[in-house]
């Protein structure tokens, strides 16, 4: 029976793992749509965290709905005036109010006001994000690894290229490097393209050339394809800094930085073709970063969390239908045409906005059983 109960107990860690990450990161992005709704005088009606049938909910002092739903991803908070969770306006409940009631609805404000309220989800999954790591640098301190080649992989595309233990890296393709993970970011995003690295040797520079290979590796959150050097930096290097207040809030924001480049290299690279979208991400594999990072401890628990919270505020800004960019995209229009889309306009747009959505969330899902299987 040990077996069996240690199995149990893995699939409950990460089940819970996943449903506290995606639940905190979830809240605090429709808590800043509601915290500004409700600065800028609208009635909100649910706010809720989950989709579909209400599981428990309690009705605060100014007549909003706080409920838990069945389906434990994603979330929404409701307005006045709204037809649906993605606040598609309900022409018919708008005509039927009066001046005051419709002033306390999403379309009776201002365009400004509007897109502040709209906007405030994504800011604040993006501003959490940096509190977080901030605080992560803070009482954690920050991890350094020079750049520095200890060890060169026999028969490597390093090896190849002339690489020798003892090499500083100073550059890859004219990027500065400052750290070993600043080499990692670069080269896993790059299998099958010539790289061209700028190193000291003993005091002299010099200009190599490698292409990094690209590897099937077996990560905890399933198999990953990424490129690969054969360079190894020493452990016993690793430095841990501890930096004041103001050197940590400054760690959070370029480590935000770093993962927003990162990301949005990988997606560019992905739209022109020069890498498969195969490493995109959905709940399943999600659900088993969650567990391993549980199984870390709550350190790695949490700075998951914020980088959760920062792919799903930069997501939101995609100006996509039904995401929030979409609405601000709307917005826009209506603020240089000086009246908005037609409700029929912004309706079929809000359709085929859902249809890339559901879309994606079916690629991303396959991609995610499929990194079960390979690797």
């Amino acid at each position: 029976m040990t077996p069996m109960l240690v199995s149990l107990w893995g699939a409950a860690t990460l089940i819970v793992s996943f449903l506290l990450v995606l639940g905190a990161v979830v809240f605090i992005h429709e808590f800043g749509h509601f915290f500004v709704a409700r600065r800028c005088g609208v009635k909100v009606e649910v706010f809720s965290i989950g989709m579909g049938p209400e599981i428990v909910g309690r009705t605060d002092r100014r007549g909003a709905r706080w409920r838990l739903s069945a389906i434990p991803v994603g979330g929404y908070v409701r307005f006045a005036g709204d037809r649906d969770a993605a606040s598609a306006p309900d022409g018919e409940a708008l005509a039927r109010m009066s001046p005051a009631e419709r002033r306390q609805t999403l379309p009776g404000q201002p365009v400004l006001a509007r897109a502040a309220i709209v906007a405030a989800g994504p800011i604040a999954n993006l501003v959490a994000a940096v509190l977080v790591l901030s605080a992560i640098a803070y009482f954690s301190g920050e991890r350094f690894l020079p750049p520095r080649v200890d060890d060169v992989v026999a028969g490597s595309p390093a090896a190849q290229a002339g690489f020798a233990a003892g090499d500083v890296i100073e550059s890859v393709d004219s990027r500065p490097i400052a750290s070993f993970d600043d080499i990692i970011d670069v080269v896993t995003l790059r299998p099958g393209e010539p790289l061209r690295f700028v190193i000291d040797r003993d005091g002299r520079q010099m200009t190599l050339t490698a292409t990094p290979a690209l590897t099937t590796v077996d990560t905890p959150a399933g198999a990953e394809r990424i490129g690969r050097l054969g360079l190894a930096a020493n452990p016993s290097s690793v430095q841990a800094i501890y930096p004041t207040p103001l050197g940590a809030l400054d760690a959070g924001f370029s480590e935000s930085w770093r993962i927003v480049s990162v990301t949005g290299d990988y997606l560019s690279r992905v739209v022109t073709g020069r890498s498969a979208a195969d490493q995109l991400s959905g709940p399943v594999r999600i659900a088993r970063m969650s567990g391993a990072a549980a199984a870390l401890g709550p350190v790695a628990l949490i700075k998951l969390a914020a980088i959760l919270s920062l792919s799903l505020g930069l997501m939101n800004l995609l100006p996509i239908p039904m995401l929030d960019g979409g609405h601000l995209v709307f917005f826009a229009i209506e603020a240089a045409r000086g009246r908005p889309l037609s409700e029929g306009a912004q309706a079929f747009a809000l359709r085929l906005g859902a249809a890339f959505v559901v879309a994606l969330m079916v690629f991303v899902t396959f991609n995610d059983i499929r990194s079960l299987f390979t690797g």
